[in-house]
């Protein structure tokens, strides 16, 4: 890991915030594919009938 001096607190804080978004984006985005997802085959399954 490089030497980050006295910044070393500010960029790995910055670091963490941005993966627990990223984390956030993707997990948000998952949920509302599964969702869409069921939402579809729901649609799908009334039109067959």
């Amino acid at each position: 890991m490089p030497d980050l001096g006295k910044y070393a607190d500010a960029v790995l804080a910055a670091y963490g915030i941005s993966l627990c978004l990223l984390a956030a984006v993707i997990a948000l985005s998952w949920i509302q594919s599964t969702r869409m997802r069921r939402r579809l085959e729901e649609v799908e399954g009334r039109s067959s009938e």
